[in-house]
C-alpha cells in the first residue's frame, strides 16, 4: 500500500478511535479521506488538523531550502493575533520541513533614548511588556519551541496572563524567573532594541502590522498572498518537490490590518 493510502487508512481508523490522547467523531466533509491532508483548508474543513499536523508523514528533500518567513507583529495587536493562530502558526505547524520562521515582536513601537521608559506601544504599556516577553522567550528557548509558546499567548484570552502557564506547558526545563529576570533586566532591553533596529532596516519600511517577507523581501503582492493564502504561498514558492499537503485547493480569507 502506497504512504498516502496508509496515511488515509490511519486518518480513517483514528476518526473511530482515540488518536494522540483524544477522540474524534467521524468528521464530515466532502473530502474522501485520502484528500484530508491535502491542504490545510480540507484538514479544517474535516476536523483532521490535529491528525494531520502530527502524522507529518512525508519529509522533503533537505538539501532545498526552506522558504523563509519573516513576522514582523506587536503581541496585542488583534489582526496580528489572527495571522498567529489563523494563518502562521497552523501553516509552520504542516509545512514546517519546507519553511522557516522569524519572529520580530516590535511591529509599530518606538524607541527613546530614555532609561525609564525606552520604548512606546501602539496597544500601551501591556504590549511593550508582552513584546519584551515573547522576546526573551525566543532568545531563551529558539524559535521552533518559542513558536509554541508564543502561539499559546496569542491565542488565550489574555496575552500576559498565558505567558507562565504557556511557558510551563511548551518547555518546562525553563524557569519562569528566568524570563522574568530577562524582563526586568538589561536583555530585555537589548532583545527589543534589536528587533527595534531590524523594524527600523526594512526595505521599504513598514506601514502597519502583520508585515510579512518573504525569503528577506517585501512586496505587495506577497504580503496579499501571505494574508489571505500563506500555506498556498509556501507551497507555490517552495523549490523542492512539493509535500503532499501542498496539492490542495486554497480558500481566500479576509485579511486585516493594525
Amino acid at each position: 500500500m502506497k504512504l498516502s493510502g496508509l496515511l488515509a487508512a490511519f486518518l480513517l481508523f483514528c476518526t473511530y478511535r482515540t488518536c494522540f490522547g483524544m477522540s474524534h467523531p467521524k468528521p464530515a466533509c466532502r473530502y474522501p479521506p485520502s484528500q484530508w491532508c491535502r491542504s490545510l483548508e480540507i484538514a479544517l474543513e474535516c476536523k483532521v488538523q490535529k491528525q494531520c499536523m502530527e502524522v507529518n508523514a512525508i519529509r522533503p528533500n533537505q538539501t532545498v531550502p526552506p522558504v523563509s518567513v519573516t513576522l514582523y507583529y506587536e503581541s496585542m495587536c488583534p489582526d496580528c493575533r489572527i495571522f498567529i493562530t489563523q494563518q502562521l502558526f497552523p501553516t509552520w505547524t504542516m509545512l514546517q520541513d519546507i519553511m522557516a520562521v522569524t519572529l520580530v515582536p516590535y511591529g509599530n513601537a518606538q524607541e527613546f533614548p530614555s532609561a525609564n521608559s525606552p520604548f512606546s506601544c501602539q496597544h500601551g504599556e501591556p504590549e511593550c511588556r508582552g513584546n519584551m516577553i515573547e522576546a526573551c522567550i525566543i532568545h531563551l528557548t529558539g524559535h521552533s519551541a518559542a513558536f509554541h509558546i508564543i502561539y499559546c499567548m496569542e491565542s488565550s484570552a489574555d496575552v500576559l496572563n498565558a505567558a507562565q502557564p504557556c511557558l510551563q506547558l511548551y518547555a518546562p526545563s525553563i524557569a519562569w524567573s528566568t524570563v522574568d529576570s530577562c524582563v526586568e533586566g538589561g536583555l530585555g532591553y537589548q532583545l527589543m532594541h534589536k528587533n527595534a533596529v531590524m523594524t527600523r532596516a526594512l526595505n521599504p519600511a513598514h506601514t502597519y502590522v502583520p508585515w510579512v517577507t518573504i525569503n528577506g523581501e517585501y512586496t505587495e503582492e506577497n504580503e496579499d498572498k501571505a494574508m489571505s493564502s500563506l500555506f498556498q504561498l509556501v507551497c507555490q514558492l517552495y523549490k523542492g518537490v512539493k509535500p503532499p499537503a501542498c496539492t490542495g485547493a486554497a480558500v481566500r480569507l479576509n485579511r486585516s490590518l493594525c
